[in-house]
């Protein structure tokens, strides 16, 4: 089925709405929280009330952590592939043009459900996020062949699948047995708190790079240490010195002698740091007044990929993801045209 894919990256197909709305409109909707998880039929209101079928003002493009991935990717000049599941109606079709328009191969098995949307709304400052998953539930182990795997440079796991257990190992044993490095974002501080023994699992006994942002890096430390202490109103740099002095140690005892696990800690404006092989490598970046952050983080581990597959440094990884992630802060999600990155693609291009 795919013969030559550096990154394959298996997750959930979501197609994101970004759009602008009031407080009240938002409250009216029953879009009242922070982040929510909606059911179908709310969903489906709301598509309906914001007319999205015609544009309704909205900025509409594929979503879902391992599709970004994917899609900053192909625009990195990588050869990428989804594999995920999706509805059969026109949000399918939204999801799978956009990204085969960034170059990425789509491998799309058809769900009962309807697709997959997140509505993302901004106003004033504040950021209201409405999930309704649908089809992207669907895909299990069944669907992810040996053959998908098989020509895979990397697989790419995203984190929200990980309630889906014998999906989740059944695509590392694939993986493993054919010598294939998977790369897992751990994707909310959530799963953190209900996973974090897996994945330290998982770390030990698959070739897993490991991407946490800053607050799953200090949750993913205080479960594995039984901690009950939680770490509340920490700025972006007390949170980066909290994961330099603490969590990092840790994390070097976990990966000291190794080639896996490589674990990667997104720290936002405050750039990266990476803990692999018992050493540590800190990447700075500088801080931007971003339009939308949704996105970042995974054009942040795109980039780190790609350059890794392309044997650059540690360092280097890091740096472009941290270059590639900036471009994004300036776009609804990962709505970015190719000729942003093309100059970062050119960095990656394989010697002839």
């Amino acid at each position: 089925m795919i013969s030559t894919t550096e990154l394959l990256c298996i997750g959930n197909a979501i197609v994101d709405v970004f759009i602008t709305l009031d407080p009240p409109t938002m409250d009216r909707l029953g879009i009242r929280e922070p982040v929510q998880h909606i059911d179908r039929e709310q969903a489906e209101l709301i598509l309906n009330e914001l007319d999205i079928a015609s544009g309704g003002g909205a900025v509409i493009s594929s979503g879902g952590g391992a599709a970004n991935v994917a899609k900053i990717a192909a625009m990195l000049g990588m050869n990428s592939a989804f594999a995920g599941c999706a509805g059969q109606d026109a949000l399918a079709a939204v999801f799978e043009k956009d990204l085969t328009n960034a170059g990425t191969a789509v491998h799309l098995t058809k769900g009962k459900e309807k697709t997959g949307v997140c509505f993302v709304c901004n106003t004033g400052g504040e950021t209201r996020i409405a999930a309704s998953p649908g089809a992207s539930l669907e895909f299990t182990e069944a669907d992810a062949e040996e053959a998908l795997t098989s020509g895979a440079e990397l697989v790419v796991l995203d984190g929200y699948i990980l309630d889906r257990r014998p999906l989740v190992q059944h695509v590392l044993h694939l993986a493993n047995r054919r010598g294939i490095p998977v790369a897992l974002d751990a994707a909310s501080v959530f799963q953190i708190r209900n996973k974090a023994e897996e994945m330290l699992h998982y770390s030990r006994n698959y070739p897993l790079l490991l991407f946490l942002n800053a607050d799953e890096a200090i949750a993913f430390f205080n479960t594995i240490r039984k901690s009950r202490e939680e770490e509340t109103g920490l700025n972006e740099r007390e949170k980066e010195g909290m994961i330099l002095r603490d969590v990092c140690p840790m994390l070097k005892i976990i990966t000291d002698g190794e080639i896996f696990p490589i674990v990667v800690v997104k720290l936002g404006g405050r750039g990266a740091a990476v803990v692999a092989g018992g050493n540590v490598y800190h990447e700075e970046t500088f801080t931007i007044v971003p339009r939308d952050t949704t996105g970042a983080g995974d054009a942040f581990c795109a980039a780190f990929l790609a350059a890794w597959i392309r044997g650059k440094s540690i360092s280097e990884c890091a740096a472009l993801g941290n270059k590639v992630a900036r471009q994004v802060l300036e776009v609804p999600g990962t709505w970015i045209k190719s000729g942003k990155l093309r100059s970062f693609a050119k960095t990656l291009q394989r010697k002839s």
